[in-house]
């Protein structure tokens, strides 16, 4: 495997066609903002920004317990933000959520990658069909809407080289990965031939406030705090692949910037973090920002090492020389405020 050098130097604050934040904000100030998935942990934390910044926010949320909405992420938001309690699988109800939105961020997906292989008929609904449907609803009753649509780094498979940029083959190794993929091209079709302006961001694995930590259904990380706090020892399978994670603030930065930039619409941007870790490296600074806890390293179940992809971090250097974006959250600091934030609201999120 070739490895080549990950950017690690502070960017300069004055990249070309970077927005300055206070231009960002005005973006969105009075502006009409539809989040698909909304009450999920991304969503709920774009929310929280939007609504801060003045945007009239409308939530689309379908509550399915198996995925990440949950209604505590809307706690401080009420009377703020529009909350639609309907699946996006539903095309019928799709027009009326579209119709005179200035944006659209679609979060809305089916993330775990074991669930797309034991059911991967509602994976495609989900991740393909309806991304289909939200198009077609775009393009039919509101064309000028900007979209950000969040796609995954699942998609690239096992790395020919590290970090992986957006030019890398793209090998999905699981049911979640292709229709993810075809989410995509879903989007940036509908850009080229539609005109339904559209942004893909492949996410790497997002931390922070708000994830869903009941189960590994959206993040392993997740997992392993609820043990932490809950005294019990949490479990690293293998232990010595790379990983980089993007703190969910500085994931929220990426999307506002990409859909407030006219050169993002037809584009696909990795985001990425802070130089990547092995996980038995981030199990010991867990651990330690934690003060206390303990872990056990395990070999790599069989039914996962089929779909695992190795080593794995992003090159971020095209959004970063394109809009100016950049990672700002060191993984120690992503940690230590993720941990702050269960230990109140544990009980909100078993």
């Amino acid at each position: 495997m070739r490895i080549r050098t990950h950017p690690t130097t502070d960017p300069d604050s004055s990249v070309p066609g970077s927005i300055p934040t206070p231009s960002l904000r005005n973006a969105y100030a009075g502006r009409r903002v539809l989040i698909t998935g909304g009450l999920g942990f991304i969503g709920s934390n774009l929310a929280r920004r939007l609504v801060r910044w003045g945007a009239q926010v409308t939530l689309v949320d379908s509550l399915i317990p198996e995925y990440g909405g949950n209604l505590r992420n809307l706690a401080g938001l009420q009377g703020r933000v529009h909350l639609n309690l309907s699946d996006v699988r539903d095309r019928h109800s799709l027009p009326v959520f579209v119709r005179d939105q200035h944006f659209l961020f679609n979060l809305a997906g089916q993330t775990s990658h074991m669930d797309s292989m034991n059911d991967p008929e509602t994976d495609l609904e989900i991740n393909a069909r309806a991304q289909l449907s939200i198009l077609e609803a775009c393009r039919r009753h509101n064309p000028a809407i900007r979209v950000v649509f969040a796609s995954t780094r699942q998609l690239y498979g096992r790395p020919d080289s590290l970090p992986v940029n957006e030019d890398h083959p793209l090998r999905p190794v699981d049911v979640n990965g292709i229709n993810k993929l075809a989410g995509e091209h879903y989007h940036l079709l509908y850009h080229r031939v539609h005109g339904v302006r559209s942004t893909v961001l492949r996410l790497t694995n997002t931390i922070g406030p708000r994830m869903r930590i009941k189960d590994a259904r959206q993040t392993f990380v997740g997992v392993w705090i609820r043990a932490l706090l809950e005294g019990a020892p949490f479990e690293v399978w293998g232990g010595e692949q790379l990983r980089d994670f993007t703190y969910v603030d500085d994931c929220v930065d990426g999307l506002l910037l990409a859909a407030a930039s006219d050169a993002a619409a037809g584009e696909v941007f990795n985001l990425g973090g802070p130089p990547p870790v092995s996980l038995l490296r981030l199990a010991e600074l867990l651990v330690a920002v934690n003060g206390g806890g303990e872990f056990r390293v395990r070999a790599f179940p069989a039914d996962r090492k089929k779909i695992d992809i190795g080593d794995f971090y992003s090159d971020w250097s095209r959004i970063h020389e394109r809009l100016g974006w950049k990672p700002r959250t060191t993984l120690r600091a992503a940690l230590a405020k993720t941990l702050a934030y269960y230990r109140k609201e544990l009980a909100h999120y078993l």
